[in-house]
């Protein structure tokens, strides 16, 4: 038996292909690799990179699905499932839409594939696919199996190894899709696996994609403190909440880490209110911030600064209370302080999120629902109506953040920080080596359109009467020449 593994790009660029350079191993792909049967031919192909052979032999193919990456998704399923072959699907889009993914797919994994893979690929041995398997979310790689790094290899994927230590988040704010997929629960691998996995791969850089690496400061305490004799290099994503743990930070200093991705969300307390990120006030100086003012992490920001850790700063912008004015004001904010990174992300309403169901009952929402399958959408548009402000003027004001953030101008200003970037070789080395590449990608990406071709992907052998986006039904409310 023979399975091909599948990522998915985005889309394409007006004149060509879009190509990532900056494109990471697909870790869930290797993990899965890693977990199927040793008799199991198993290949890899990244539609960020290379061509798919959908003609090459092959029984069944697995293909891992974002919302971003749902349109071309269908699209190379369509293929496969035109010459017999059959797909299934697993990732977030299954458990956020499984009734979309079941019209585009043989078979949909909800939930954690890993819990319920063997039985995935036996029923597949057998003929007898089902077409939903179902599980909740758990510790990742139980039992400790290693993923198929072989199969990254000759890929040109960053020299960066991306591995897990645990997966999902305590934290419950509204517009997040991981809060929805693990329900607001954290779980972590047991420290000797990890130990084992950083042992048997090569590099000594590694990156800790987990959503939340400190939801668990005791479980990371005990980790952290194993790693500090490995000298390691590391960076992860975390919550701004890990400044009021002062041994949880020296611990992170202490273990290699050079900086985490964290997500500020918003500069404005009433916001943080309302998207439930009230945990982002914690160990700022000010208990109620929206009675008695508010800092704006400065207190934060300079415990990250003691510890000489590198801040790639994550901000959502479109809530309710933003407005052209203060998302110019996040952009001065994230200058002041001289982040490693800066991603200016519009809010997006991911399906079957709490933000998604608001903005469904409130008749905001544009593209006809669905901004992740409309032949219109392009790449960091809005998708819903703000209030205080236009889609365009959301759209726009975004992008002059990530526009003048990624000049070679501000990536020098931003650079002069003794106390970070210039702290070490390596941090020095992480800045000057990832900023110019990341700002490539900004640019390039920008009003990409999803998927590769125009026409709605493929649903067989779903009933044409059934069809999510029709042409007439793209006429009708999105008129040719119409922006939204």
């Amino acid at each position: 038996m023979k399975i091909t593994f599948i990522k998915p790009n985005i889309g394409r660029m007006e004149h060509s292909l879009y190509v990532d350079e900056g494109r990471m191993e697909p870790l869930p792909l290797g993990v899965l690799a890693g977990l199927t049967p040793k008799d199991v031919e198993c290949v890899l192909y990244d539609d960020r990179l290379e061509g798919i052979p959908y003609d090459a032999p092959t029984d069944l193919v697995a293909i891992s699905v974002e919302t971003y990456t749902a349109r071309r998704s269908y699209e190379i399923a369509a293929e496969f499932r035109a010459r017999g072959v059959r797909v299934v699907m697993g990732g977030f889009q299954p458990t956020l839409a499984p009734d979309e993914c079941l019209q585009y797919a043989d078979s949909i994994c909800i939930g954690d594939a890993e819990l319920y893979w063997h039985e995935a690929i036996e029923d597949a041995r057998r003929n007898r696919l089902k077409r939903v398997y179902r599980a909740g979310a758990g510790v990742p790689q139980r039992g400790g199996f290693q993923p198929r790094r072989d199969l990254f290899r000759g890929k040109g994927y960053l020299p960066i190894t991306l591995m897990q230590f645990g997966r999902g988040c305590r934290f419950a704010c509204d517009f997040c899709a991981v809060a929805v997929y693990f329900q607001h629960t954290n779980y972590v691998r047991p420290t000797h696996e990890i130990l084992d996995e950083i042992a048997a791969q090569e590099r000594s850089f590694i990156f800790f994609v987990d959503d939340n690496f400190l939801s668990n400061h005791g479980a990371a305490k005990t980790f952290l403190r194993a790693l500090i004799p490995l000298k390691i290099k590391w960076v992860s994503q975390a919550s701004i909440d890990m400044t009021m743990d002062g041994e949880l930070m020296d611990l992170l200093e202490a273990s290699g880490c050079l900086g985490n991705v964290i997500g500020f969300e918003s500069i404005h307390p009433e916001s943080l209110r309302r998207m439930k990120k009230g945990p982002n006030f914690l160990g700022g100086k000010a208990r109620n911030p929206v009675k008695t003012g508010w800092d704006r992490y400065q207190h934060q920001v300079e415990i990250l600064r003691k510890h000489h850790l590198q801040t790639w700063a994550s901000f959502t912008l479109g809530h309710d209370f933003d407005t052209p004015e203060s998302i110019r004001e996040t952009f001065d904010f994230a200058m002041a302080n001289k982040f490693c990174f800066a991603a200016f992300n519009i809010l997006m309403p991911y399906p079957n999120t709490p933000l998604y169901d608001r903005l469904k009952a409130e008749g905001r929402l544009l593209w006809n629902g669905k901004w992740w399958l409309h032949p219109g959408y392009r790449f960091n548009q809005a998708a819903f109506l703000p209030k205080l402000m236009s889609p365009e003027e959301l759209t726009q004001a975004c992008w002059d953040c990530r526009q003048k953030w990624n000049t070679a101008g501000s990536i020098f200003r931003r650079i002069w920080d003794l106390k970070t970037h210039l702290s070490s070789v390596s941090r020095m080395a992480l800045y000057l080596g990832y900023n110019p590449l990341y700002a490539k990608e900004v640019f390039k990406k920008q009003a990409m359109l999803f998927g590769l071709s125009r026409k709605e992907p493929d649903r067989r052998p779903t009933p044409a009467s059934e069809t999510l986006i029709t042409e007439e039904g793209v006429r009708k409310f999105f008129p040719v020449g119409e922006r939204i």
